[in-house]
């Protein structure tokens, strides 16, 4: 097993990194599996002849990564039969407990399955040698490829079809938390299908090749070292594993580190879809040898072969706002940057002048009006360092991570998401331009130290200056950055029916054209930041407090929009109907409705119950009127809800009667729990917060923690012992926390106002929570 030592060797050099130790690492298995081949046909009269030992996939390129697999062919001569070889070759193998991919075949059986498998004619285009008959691999090696590029048509149509289903199931390596380095929109693979289109037909363009290998190199560094820090197979950055494999490779941190996987990935992916592109147009017979009339889509700027391009003349006599017309033209036309003339355009584009005419600012509004394919504009023009010189903050945003639970971009694509998704709601303002605008600056403050929302503020107010908008219409900005999250927070943190929640966001916002602004934003906003942040309950929230706030901006007083509020009118006159120990307890897809007297506990009963059932809460409220209490609980669906439900419809009856020993059940279920979510990076430091100043009737309380089993009844138990009444309540879960508040009265049904009592309340929370 010395051969076995050597592979162990090479992983323990820690001056060897990605290219480099995947060579060092293909070489020491191919000495290795020679040797056992060579044994193995050692007793042969006919020596080798007839047999081969040939390396194929990523190792065939030489790219042995830590945990690939050793794929291999035992190729044999017609007639030639490899009976022991095979197993002296392969058995060692499996003895190390490696991954081996193996196969034994002619090479005219190769070829064959090669005609009709994707994978396997992929595979042998990286046909190497190993050991034995040489004749037989460079057999297999000009086949395979005459073979492929027979079958160019075919092939290119399902290699392009299985890149587009690979980036839908991974994502993309440049802008997600987590990416995956490989199969992702701008990973190693991309590179790989780009090469092997190479080899059917030219598809790449001058500089492709240079900026590609430097790109890849970068990934390539970055999974050899996730594979040997983590010693698992798997090619997704995983947070936890961040620190670690930027440490190694010499990065400042992991920002650093992030910083350098999206520039990699994003300069593969805006390539990949390039090359793609023009490997569909080219089948379709989009593109030919005959020229059409360009098509005049501004001053300057013409479409030609389904391409944007920049005239000669323009080129020739450039102005400030050039840059402008064609991101304008080409992403509402939806086409792509001709590339000759995207580095052409990078040579003369002058910076606009300043402050922006009105044209300027007309056309800025209108490349982010175009919704989707402005995206691919902007990447475009960023590329190729032109994008800055329109927004000269951008380097600031460009490619930073947002390492936290909720973010899936980076900051410079969530902002353009962002301003993407808002395109589809301008019909909801007044100023479309100013919604899109605002969208797009939203949080530009990422880019620069401190409070990201403060120093927006005052980042947008000099940029507003400069792109030239009335000291009005640059104040409408800066209310959309300093208010981008107050809707969000207060919807779902805050209780909708008090008063206090209304006046609080309408004397905040100000007027209802601003409001509506901060609605559409919010909701842009959301979705563009992670399925954790953007869901129907939370949609209704928002849609509900805007207009309920909208009703203040207008005159109206909030008494007149609060009954309609939670509870439900139909669910309100069913609490008031109800008999003095009458319960009811219902169930509604999700969600679980309790009625019943009015009880000390009765909330952290419910949820404690909700809990044991195995059920993890989303939302829930609570409220209390003249002796009886509604309890609502939203929960996320059930593996198994039938399970589920039934445990909790047997168990909460006999909960709220005291015949349930809760307190011992939950204890002995949470030992028997897993440990809690791995902590991430960007997750808020768990808290207490007490607030008498927001409601009139009640005390606020807010919990923010790390996510637990049964950490809701915890919170509500303790507010129970310390004789507090939870009036209303508002559960937020976002991924591996939770921000739950609580509306809570003393025994005398007034705020809680005593210093003391207030002391005991924020120690005994923080003390539930581990603080």
């Amino acid at each position: 097993m010395a051969d076995v030592a050597a592979r162990s060797g090479v992983l323990g050099d820690h001056n060897l990194a990605g290219a480099e130790l995947c060579a060092a690492l293909s070489d020491a298995t191919d000495e290795w599996l020679a040797g056992l081949f060579t044994s193995a046909v050692a007793d042969r009269a006919a020596g080798s002849a007839g047999l081969a030992l040939v390396a194929v996939g990523g190792y065939g390129r030489r790219e042995l990564s830590p945990q690939s697999d050793i794929d291999v062919l035992l190729l044999t001569g017609a007639g030639v039969d490899p009976a022991g070889v095979a197993e002296a070759v392969f058995y060692p193998v499996w003895d190390a407990r490696l991954k081996l991919g193996h196969a034994v075949r002619t090479v005219p059986e190769a070829v064959s399955l090669a005609q009709g498998d994707l994978d396997t004619a992929t595979s042998l285009l990286s046909v190497r040698h190993v050991a034995g008959d040489t004749g037989l691999t460079a057999a297999l090696a000009f086949r395979a490829l005459r073979g492929w590029q027979r079958r160019a048509k075919k092939w290119l149509g399902e290699l392009g079809a299985s890149v587009e289903r690979r980036h839908a199931r991974a994502g993309d390596t440049a802008f997600l938390l987590e990416p995956d380095v490989k199969d992702g929109r701008g990973g190693l693979r991309d590179v790989h299908a780009i090469h092997w289109a190479e080899q059917a037909r030219s598809v790449m363009l001058p500089g492709d090749d240079a900026a590609l290998t430097r790109a890849y190199g970068v990934l390539l560094d970055v999974r050899v070292e996730l594979h040997r820090r983590t010693g698992r197979p798997g090619d997704t950055l995983l947070l936890e594993d961040q620190d670690a494999v930027a440490a190694a490779l010499g990065y400042a941190d992991a920002d650093e580190l992030m910083r350098q996987v999206s520039a990699a990935a994003r300069t593969i992916a805006w390539r990949s879809d390039e090359v793609w592109e023009r490997v569909e147009a080219s089948s379709a017979r989009r593109f030919g040898s005959r020229r059409h009339r360009p098509q005049v889509l501004d001053d300057g700027v013409v479409a030609v072969d389904q391409r944007v391009q920049v005239a000669p003349e323009a080129l020739a006599n450039p102005d400030g706002l050039l840059v402008l017309r064609v991101a304008a033209a080409a992403a509402t036309s939806g086409l792509r940057i001709d590339r000759d003339s995207l580095h052409a355009l990078s040579e003369v584009a002058q910076p606009l002048p300043e402050p922006w005419p009105a044209e300027a600012r007309r056309l800025f509004a209108e490349v982010f009006a175009a919704g989707p394919p402005t995206i691919a504009t902007v990447e475009a023009l960023d590329e190729v360092g032109v994008w800055e010189l329109v927004v000269p903050e951008w380097p600031r945003v460009r490619s930073k991570p947002q390492r936290n639970a909720y973010h899936t971009f980076t900051v410079d694509r969530h902002l353009c998401q962002t301003a993407v998704n808002a395109a589809a709601l301008v019909d909801s303002v007044e100023r479309p331009d100013l919604l899109v605008v605002g969208a797009l600056l939203h949080d530009i403050g990422k880019g620069f130290e401190g409070d990201h929302t403060e120093v927006g503020i005052d980042v947008v107010a000099e940029m507003a200056t400069r792109m030239g908008y009335p000291p009005e219409e640059a104040s409408v900005l800066c209310d959309m950055v300093r208010y981008h999250l107050l809707l969000p927070d207060v919807a779902t943190r805050r209780d909708l029916d008090d008063d206090g929640t209304l006046r609080f966001v309408a004397d905040a916002v100000g007027s209802s054209s601003t409001l509506a602004l901060l609605g559409a934003l919010t909701e842009a906003d959301s979705q563009a930041t992670g399925p954790a942040a953007w869901n129907d309950w939370k949609a209704g929230l928002v849609r509900e407090l805007v207009r309920r706030s909208d009703h203040l901006l207008a005159g109206g007083h909030a008494n007149e929009v609060t009954d309609t509020g939670f509870p439900d009118p139909e669910l309100r006159a069913r609490l008031g109907s109800l008999a003095n120990d009458e319960v009811v307890i219902e169930r509604s897809g999700d969600s679980l409705v309790v009625l019943a007297p009015d009880q000390p506990g009765l909330f952290a009963r419910v949820a404690g119950v909700v809990a044991l059932s195995g059920l993890d809460v989303l939302a829930a409220g609570a409220y209390s009127e003249g002796g009886r209490a509604l309890t609502t609980v939203t929960v996320s669906p059930p593996a198994n809800p039938e399970r589920a439900w039934e445990a909790v419809e047997r168990d909460l009856p006999a909960a709220l009667a005291g015949q349930l020993a809760l307190t011992a059940r939950l204890a002995e279920r949470a030992r028997e729990r897993a440990p809690r979510q791995r902590r991430m990076p960007g997750v808020a430091t768990p808290a207490v917060r007490i607030d008498n100043t927001m409601s009139e009737a009640a005390t606020v309380v807010e919990v923010v923690a790390d996510d637990a089993f049964a950490l809701l009844a915890t919170v509500a138990s303790t507010l129970t012992e310390l004789g507090l009444d939870i009036r209303s309540a508002k559960v937020q879960t976002l991924g591996p926390q939770v921000v739950d508040t609580f509306y809570v009265r003393d025994a005398t049904g007034a705020k809680v106002t005593n210093e003391r009592h207030l002391g005991e309340v924020q120690r005994a929370l923080g003390h539930a929570i581990g603080i």
